[in-house]
């Protein structure tokens, strides 16, 4: 086996992904920005490159001698005012990754989608069959996504890149050092600072089984083929109940109706507008919250015999490990 590269390694995917091929006993080499810190997988006997996947001639020396590329990077900041930085990274970013690797020899490219690219179904959870549908009420963060997707699957088809993608739902658990977005929030709840809660949620699961996922694609999936990773749908009311009782803190209990909810999201945005600084609470994050789709990932268990633990179970290990950080 030739050697694996991980581009996105200092992320929250991208370093259990690392991890669990150091595991398997892989060759691994991660590429990251300058600015980015590892020291998730400082403990791992792996090869450390710094560049950016904005220079063809850094990403070209990254692959060679790589037979399998993870691409973990994705800019998850739905509340931007200014979309432009999201299609940068998200959609051009990507392009140039892919302009590289469709020479490079490679025999699998594993890319991370997300969940919000599936349609959505009104008479039960949709599938990796279910064209996206929704575009003109999604964000531009779900936007963005789509179209790196379909970037992705059009150099697949017409190229022969070798790839498939694990549209993953919101993952939980142990090494969310940033945190992510939606992570913070039952970080807010295990520390008793989130009295709130709102009608939403979206298809969880644990890290270690989204990075398990990853690497059951690369070796069971089929090219040109995209795998939604999730263990299940869960409302943000169940969920904060899940790390309240891991903590031992109190549920919160003030639900937040829907028409307060934009209320606030449209006033913090007019805020953030006449600041000149971007504000987490926005209408873009609230649609993110409460318009994404459910969805079923049978195909995952079928065709990659993936089988992920009860996401109770992964808050735990997050709540667990956000209070050891404090």
């Amino acid at each position: 086996m030739g050697k694996v590269l991980v581009i996105g390694a200092s992320g929250f995917l991208g370093s259990h992904v690392t991890r669990q091929l150091v595991e398997q006993g892989r060759e691994v080499r991660i590429l990251v920005r300058p600015s980015s810190a590892i020291n998730t997988t400082d403990d791992l006997d792996i090869e450390r490159l710094r560049g950016d996947v904005f220079d063809p001639a850094c990403l070209a020396g990254a692959m060679q001698d790589c037979d399998v590329v993870y691409y973990c990077v994705v800019d998850t900041r739905a509340w931007l005012r200014d979309p432009a930085p999201l299609y940068a990274v998200n959609v051009d970013g990507l392009k140039t990754v892919l302009d590289v690797a469709v020479g490079a020899g490679l025999k699998k490219f594993v890319y991370t989608s997300t969940f919000g690219t599936i349609g959505r179904r009104e008479d039960g959870p949709s599938t990796e069959a279910d064209a996206f549908n929704w575009y003109q009420q999604a964000p531009d963060y779900v936007r963005c996504r789509v179209a790196a997707e379909n970037l992705f699957f059009e150099v697949c088809r017409e190229q022969g890149l070798p790839g498939v993608a694990c549209c993953v739902g919101n993952t939980y658990g142990p090494g969310d050092s940033a945190p992510t977005p939606h992570g913070d929030m039952i970080r807010q709840v295990a520390l008793g600072k989130m009295p709130i809660y709102w009608d939403g949620g979206g298809p969880s699961l644990g890290i270690v089984d989204a990075a398990r996922g990853m690497l059951a694609a690369e070796k069971f999936g089929k090219v040109g083929e995209r795998y939604i990773l999730a263990e299940r749908w869960v409302s943000f009311i169940e969920l904060f109940g899940m790390a309240a009782e891991a903590a031992g803190t109190k549920v919160p209990a003030m639900r937040i109706p829907d028409w307060l909810l934009y209320s606030m999201a449209a006033s913090s945005d007019l805020i953030a507008a006449l600041r000149r600084r971007d504000s987490k609470m926005s209408i873009a994050s609230i649609k993110c919250s409460k318009m994404l789709p459910n969805v079923d990932a049978a195909l995952a268990r079928e065709t990659l015999g993936w089988t992920p633990q009860p996401i109770e179970a992964s808050v735990q290990e997050a709540v667990n490990y956000y209070l050891k950080r404090q």
